[in-house]
């Protein structure tokens, strides 16, 4: 059993991510002389900055790494707990942390995020990567690399592939097209020219801030940018990092060994049988090493297609498992299939007074049709916020509303150096077969694609500056019978936006 409390507080978040951050500002913003906890394992905090509500449901921001100093001198009422948390006892209302310490709380929401699916555990070469430590030392071992494999088909992956020169990558994914958590084999072939094209010289330039990977300068910030496609901090005390922004790469040179600017072989439909050395190699009967791969190459990779590939180092970017790990024993979590902490639409867990937010829960309430829970940082801020609400009207005895920000599913992001905006059922999600796809696409400029249910738009995929998002937006918001424009409504001599003004 947890030992004596140290205290009680009114409120306990725990996680230092953008959800937990996001929830303690709600919380004090409406009950501001309320007793609040952080308890986050790492010295920094992220909050979000430049906030930009650009339409009814679509948001841009940046996210900083901050330490948690600038949080606690905005909210004199805020105590910041540095440590991991050990263990969560529901019973008796307390959170021990990894440093003993017992606090009580009346209301407890868990913002822990995910932790990183790594393909194997405790392999010097394979190197997944979260957070600025692991992108630092990715850094380092690839510019001494002439091969890696990066395994993986999100966002890190689609990065990654994307900047890496000097170094031949294979790329094996299991989909049978790239990055199809975003978008269909449309719009990824409208990518591949991307991968083989040189980068231009001259990188456009980045409107959003850099962030460096050297130590800040006391009491400076470090800037992360928003819409990475993992967020949340992981509360295992062995990696306190938090997830990266999406312009990690920026500033930093990714470069390897070799003079070729850029080789990207990718394996589709394939998954890793396994990984081993080169001395197991030797000592395995099984010559199933294809001559690809002959040479000799400190570690070997077998996918599932049957190819083996020699590289210098694997690049795991599989995607985040929710971090449940030590709020689960000794109590009754209704967890759903991926894993995550059920929550119901007021962010509720099936422990009494426990809500969370973030990567670490699953939306359990009945979905609007044109909404889906994707780990993804907009996601986290909006659950964050929606939190602390929902912890305040309870307190302050207020009924609340379902936010709309869960009516529209609505994402906003950078790929292959092209502005990408998600939309509703954007990869007709759930629809079967009774959908249609318009599709308008100007190679290496723009892809449009409408999903369209009944008549209805139903989602959207603008990649490029189409600046059609917020009209795309209003039609799927307002369920309009869309039948009499047919193909019109994509064909590039009309100014759509006109029609629907």
């Amino acid at each position: 059993m947890a030992g004596k409390k140290e205290k009680t507080f009114k409120f306990v978040i725990v996680g230092g991510g953008i959800a937990g951050v996001t929830c303690v500002e709600q919380l004090l913003s409406q009950i501001p002389a309320a007793d609040v906890a952080l308890i986050t394992a790492g010295p920094q905090i992220k909050s979000v900055t430049n906030y930009k509500q650009v339409s009814r449901t679509l948001e841009e921001f940046h996210v900083e790494e901050q330490p948690s100093s600038v949080l606690e001198e905005k909210f004199p009422n805020l105590t910041v707990v540095h440590s991991a948390v050990k263990s969560l006892h529901t019973q008796s209302r307390s959170v021990e942390t990894a440093d003993g310490q017992v606090f009580g709380y009346e209301k407890l929401c868990i913002c822990s995020g995910g932790r990183p699916k790594l393909l194997t555990q405790d392999n010097p070469y394979v190197l997944g990567i979260r957070d600025t430590d692991s992108a630092q030392e990715f850094r380092k071992r690839l510019s001494t690399a002439r091969r890696i494999v990066v395994v993986g088909n999100g966002g890190i992956a689609l990065e990654l592939v994307y900047e890496v020169e000097g170094c031949e990558v294979i790329w094996a994914v299991k989909d049978k097209a790239i990055g199809n958590a975003f978008f269909d084999a449309g719009a990824a072939q409208f990518f591949i020219p991307s991968l083989e094209a040189d980068k231009p010289t001259v990188a456009a330039p980045c409107k959003r801030p850099r962030y460096t990977t050297e130590e800040p300068a006391p009491g400076a910030a470090q800037t992360f940018t928003a819409d990475w496609h993992s967020q949340g901090r992981s509360n295992d005390t062995t990696e306190p990092g938090s997830a990266l922004g999406p312009d990690w790469h920026q500033g930093m040179t990714l470069r390897g060994a070799e003079q070729v600017t850029r080789r990207v072989l990718v394996e589709y439909q394939c998954e890793v049988e396994k990984i081993f050395t080169s001395e197991e190699r030797l000592h395995s009967s099984q010559q199933t090493v294809k001559p690809e791969s002959e040479g000799s190459w400190p570690v070997y990779i077998q996918l599932t297609n049957g190819k083996t590939f020699g590289c210098d180092f694997v690049v795991s970017a599989t995607g985040v498992v929710p971090n449940t790990e030590p709020f689960l024993h000794g109590n009754t979590f209704a967890l759903a299939d991926d894993g995550g902490l059920q929550v119901d639409d007021h962010m509720m867990t099936s422990e009494p007074d426990v809500y969370a937010a973030g990567d670490v829960c699953t939306a359990c309430w009945e979905h609007s049709p044109l909404w889906q829970q994707m780990r993804l940082w907009t996601q986290a801020r909006q659950m964050g916020w929606y939190a602390g609400r929902c912890m305040a009207a309870n307190v302050l005895s207020e009924t609340i509303e379902l936010d709309f920000c869960f009516e529209l599913f609505s994402h906003v992001t950078k790929f292959f150096n092209y502005k990408v905006v998600l939309l509703g059922k954007f990869n007709a999600q759930g629809l079967g077969s009774d959908h249609e796809l318009l599709v308008r696409c100007t190679k290496g400029q723009e892809y449009v694609k409408l999903v369209l249910s009944r008549g209805r738009m139903v989602g959207a995929v603008l990649i490029g500056e189409t600046d059609l998002e917020e009209t795309f937006e209003n039609l799927i918001l307002n369920q309009m019978d869309l039948t009499p424009y047919g193909e019109e409504l994509l064909n590039p001599n009309i100014d759509i936006e006109d029609y629907f003004d």
